[in-house]
C-alpha cells in the first residue's frame, strides 16, 4: 500500500507538468509537441512565420521597448504601439505645466510634429545561440559556493567578447537555474519619437483602484516611431533621420473577437520563479512581500499628499509613483493569492515527488534538508535587508547619500591616484544632477521620517544601528514618537550639502573625506548601510551562493525527470511567445465575468473631476451619441474596451501584441487579474487571465477623440 501511494503521488502531483495555456516558450525552441498543440488550438501559421533566422517573421515586428516593456511595429514606416504606462516616463518628461501631455494627451498630425524622446531606445532581436558549454567550462575554475557571485561577471565578460567589433549588443541569459545558457544578439535604435498618447484619464482610467482588477476599462496605449539614418542603420537623433523600414509589421484586425477565440502573445516577460521551492515561497509570503508592501505604502502616501497639492509636483513624481504603486499592489496580492491557492503545499508535493524519483541517486541525497537549512540560517536577517533596500534607500536623499560610499572609499584610499579621484568625482557630480532633477524635497522629507521610524519599530532590536538611535533619542525625543523623526528629518534636509547648491558645488569641486563624513544625510544613510554591510550582508552572500547550487541541482534533476515532456524556462526578459484563448471566467461562487468590457462600463464608472475615474468630456459625448464609426462591435452595438485571455504573461509583457490565429493584431496586453497574482510562482489554469486593450477601442480614441486619422491611414487594417 505504501509503495502504491508513493507512485500515485509522483504521477498526479508534479506541478511542473505544463497545464492548459501555461508556458512562456522561447521562440526559437518551439518543439513539435508545443507547435502541434498551438495548431490544435487554432493557429493558422507555420513555425517559420512565427520565428525564422533566415526569413522575415513575426519576431521581426517585436521589440524590447525602453528598459523593460514590449512594443510592436504596425506600419511600413516604423510605427510602434505599446502601453501608456510603458511610455509614461517619457510622456511625463516631455510634459510641462504649459504642455501637459499626461493630462491632455498628444497627437502628431504629421511626422514633423512628432516629439523626440531622448534616452528612449528599442532593441530588435537578431539571433539566439546556445553557449552552455562555453559558460559551464568557465565556471569550472570556481568552487560551487562561489558560482552565484562569479557568474554575472563571467556572463558580462563573454557577452562583451562576443559583441566586440560588431554594431550589435550581446547578452547571455541564464535558463533553468544555471543548467542552460543562451546568447542573444540585439540591434538597438536610439531615435524614437512620440507620435501619440491619450490623456491619462483614458490611459490610466481606473487608477490604482482598478489596477490588477477585472472588469476593466483602461485605454492603456501610447504610440511611438522608430527612426534610422538615411543609410538604413541605427543612428542618434537627427532631423535628417528617416522612419525605420521594418522586415515585418503586424496587420491590425478590427474584425472583432468572441469567447473561445485563439490568442497568441509575443513579448519580453521580465521574471518568473516557477521552479521556486516551498522554502522560497514561505519566505516570500511570511517576510519579503509584507515588508515591501508596508514600506511602499508609506512612501506612496507621502508622495500622493504632495502630488495633490501641485500639478507640477504631480508631473515630477508621476513616473516614480506609478512604478512604486504598480508593484505595491502586486506584491500584496501575490502573497495573499499564494496562501489562498495553497502554493506552499503544492510545492511540497512537487518536492516529495522529486525525492521519490531521486531515491538511489547519490547526487540528490539530502537536497531538501540542505535547502531548508540554508533558508533557516537566512530568515532572521531577511526583513533587515528589505528595510535597507525598500526603506532607507526608499528615501531618494538617503539612497543617493548611501551611494556616496564609493566616493568616500576613493578619497580615503591612500593609493588612489588623483586622476582616479577626479574621474570618480565627475561621475558622482553627474549622478547628483540626476538625483536633483527627480528629487521632491517635501515628500522625501516625510518619507525619510517614516522609514526611520518603521526601521526602529519593525526590525529586531539586536540588529538596529544602536549608536544612531541613541543619538536620535538624546537629541530629538522618545523613539516611539513620530514627531521625533519628523524633527530629525527636517534637520537633515535643512542642513545637508546634498540639497544646497553652493555647498555641493564647493565640495564636489574639491571633495574631501571629512566634509562628506560630517554631512547629516550621509551620516544617517551610512549608519544603516554600514551596519548591514558589516554585520549581515555576509549571511545573504552565503544564502545566495548555497541556494544557487541547490536550485541548480534541483532543476537538473527536474529536467532529467521531464526529458520527454515540454518544459519552458523562467522568464528573464528574453523573447517568448505564449498561446491561449479569449475566455470568460468564474472568480468565485455565484459570479461569472464576461470576456469583454465596453464603453457602457466607462459611462457607469465615470466620476467628473475624480482622480481615478474622470474621463474627457469629448469621450463622454461620443459615448452618449453612440458615435462609434467602424470600431463598433455590431453584435453588442458598443465598442469593446478591454478583453481577457488565458495567456501566460508577466511584467515585461506590458505592451505585447495580442494576435489572432492569422498573426493579426487584435489587442495589447497590459495587466493580469487579481485572482492570479501568484503567477510569477505558480500558474493557475482556472483563474489566470491576461487583461488586454482591444485594438478597436485604441483606434476609436485615436480617430474619434484625437482626430489623428493620419495614424489610422498608416495601418494595414483587416476588416473581413
Amino acid at each position: 500500500m505504501k509503495k502504491f501511494l508513493s507512485v500515485l503521488l509522483f504521477v498526479v502531483s508534479f506541478n511542473f507538468l505544463v497545464k492548459a495555456d501555461e508556458g512562456m516558450w522561447l521562440v526559437q525552441m518551439l518543439g513539435d509537441k508545443v507547435y502541434t498543440d498551438m495548431v490544435k488550438k487554432g493557429l493558422k501559421l507555420s513555425k517559420d512565420q512565427l520565428y525564422s533566422i533566415n526569413n522575415n517573421s513575426i519576431k521581426d515586428a517585436i521589440v524590447l521597448f525602453g528598459g523593460g516593456c514590449t512594443a510592436e511595429l504596425v506600419s511600413k514606416e516604423g510605427l510602434l504601439f505599446t502601453n501608456h504606462h510603458c511610455g509614461y516616463d517619457k510622456i511625463a518628461s516631455l510634459s510641462s505645466v504649459d504642455h501637459n501631455y499626461l493630462r491632455d494627451g498628444f497627437w502628431a498630425k504629421s511626422k514633423t510634429e512628432e516629439l523626440p524622446a531622448p534616452g528612449l531606445s528599442v532593441q530588435f532581436l537578431v539571433k539566439i545561440e546556445d553557449v552552455s558549454a562555453k559558460v559551464l567550462e568557465s565556471l569550472k575554475a570556481y568552487k560551487s559556493e562561489e558560482v552565484a557571485t562569479k557568474l554575472p561577471g563571467i556572463l558580462a565578460e563573454l557577452s562583451a567578447k562576443a559583441q566586440e567589433g560588431t554594431n550589435y549588443e550581446v547578452r547571455i541569459g541564464n535558463f533553468f537555474k544555471g543548467n542552460q545558457f543562451l546568447q542573444f544578439t540585439y540591434q538597438r535604435y536610439k531615435d524614437v519619437r512620440l507620435v501619440g498618447t491619450p490623456p491619462e484619464s483614458i490611459g490610466k482610467f481606473g487608477g490604482d483602484t482598478d489596477n490588477w482588477e477585472w472588469p476593466r476599462h483602461t485605454g492603456d496605449f501610447s504610440i511611438f516611431r522608430v527612426y534610422m539614418g538615411k543609410d538604413g542603420k541605427p543612428a542618434e537623433y537627427s532631423a535628417d533621420n528617416v522612419p525605420y523600414v521594418p522586415k515585418h509589421f503586424l496587420p491590425v484586425s478590427i474584425k472583432g473577437i468572441k469567447d473561445g477565440d485563439y490568442a497568441m502573445i509575443f513579448g519580453y516577460p521580465g521574471s518568473t520563479n516557477r521552479y521556486e521551492t516551498s522554502y522560497g515561497v514561505k519566505l516570500k509570503v511570511d517576510i519579503d512581500n509584507p515588508s515591501l508592501v508596508n514600506l511602499r505604502d508609506a512612501r506612496l502616501k507621502c508622495m500622493m499628499a504632495e502630488m495633490l497639492k501641485d500639478p507640477a509636483v504631480k508631473i515630477q513624481l508621476a513616473g516614480s509613483y506609478a512604478s512604486i504603486a504598480n508593484y505595491w499592489k502586486f506584491f500584496d496580492g501575490e502573497a495573499k493569492q499564494l496562501v489562498k491557492l495553497n502554493v506552499i503545499d503544492l510545492k511540497q508535493r512537487d518536492e516529495a515527488a522529486f525525492e521519490n524519483w531521486a531515491k538511489g541517486k547519490a547526487e540528490y541525497n539530502n537536497l531538501f534538508p540542505d535547502i531548508k537549512a540554508t533558508y533557516d540560517k537566512w530568515r532572521p536577517y531577511a526583513k533587515h535587508r528589505m528595510y535597507i533596500n525598500e526603506g532607507i534607500n526608499g528615501s531618494s536623499l538617503l539612497g543617493f547619500a548611501a551611494s556616496l560610499k564609493v566616493l568616500e572609499a576613493g578619497l580615503a584610499n591612500p593609493n588612489s591616484k588623483p586622476e582616479d579621484v577626479t574621474k570618480l568625482a565627475q561621475a558622482v557630480k553627474a549622478a547628483h544632477m540626476r538625483f536633483m532633477e527627480a528629487e521632491n524635497i517635501a515628500s522625501d522629507k516625510n518619507i525619510a521620517a517614516v522609514v526611520l521610524k518603521m526601521f526602529y519599530t519593525d526590525i529586531d532590536p539586536s540588529q538596529r544601528p544602536e549608536a544612531f538611535y541613541t543619538e536620535l533619542k538624546n537629541g530629538y525625543g522618545a523613539l516611539e514618537n513620530a514627531d521625533t523623526y519628523n524633527k530629525f528629518s527636517a534637520y537633515v534636509f535643512d542642513n545637508t550639502m546634498l540639497l544646497n547648491k553652493a555647498k555641493w558645488d564647493a565640495f564636489i569641486s574639491k571633495p574631501d573625506v571629512e566634509t562628506l563624513r560630517k554631512d547629516p544625510a550621509y551620516k544617517t544613510a551610512i549608519a544603516f548601510t554600514d551596519n548591514y554591510t558589516n554585520n549581515y550582508a555576509k549571511y545573504y552572500t552565503e544564502f545566495t551562493g548555497a541556494n544557487y547550487v541547490y536550485n541548480n541541482k534541483y532543476l537538473k534533476g527536474v529536467l532529467e525527470m521531464q526529458k520527454d515532456k515540454p518544459m519552458y524556462p523562467d522568464a528573464n526578459q528574453t523573447m517568448r511567445l505564449n498561446y491561449g484563448h479569449v475566455k470568460s471566467y468564474v472568480p468565485k461562487d455565484g459570479v461569472k465575468y464576461s470576456y469583454i468590457c465596453t464603453l457602457a462600463g466607462i459611462r457607469e464608472k465615470y466620476k467628473p473631476g475624480d482622480y481615478e475615474f474622470d474621463a474627457p468630456v469629448k469621450l463622454m459625448d461620443l459615448i452618449n451619441k453612440k458615435d462609434y464609426g467602424q470600431y463598433i462591435d455590431k453584435s453588442i452595438n458598443d465598442v469593446v474596451v478591454n478583453f481577457i485571455t488565458t495567456n501566460d504573461i508577466t511584467g515585461g509583457n506590458s505592451g505585447s501584441p495580442v494576435l489572432n490565429a492569422k498573426g493579426e493584431l487584435i489587442g495589447l496586453c497590459f495587466d493580469g487579474n487579481y485572482e492570479a497574482l501568484g503567477h510569477k510562482i505558480a500558474f493557475d489554469k482556472e483563474l489566470t487571465r491576461t487583461i488586454c486593450l482591444d485594438v478597436r477601442y485604441m483606434l476609436f480614441v485615436i480617430d474619434k477623440l484625437g482626430g489623428a486619422t493620419n495614424i489610422i491611414n498608416e495601418l494595414n487594417l483587416v476588416k473581413q
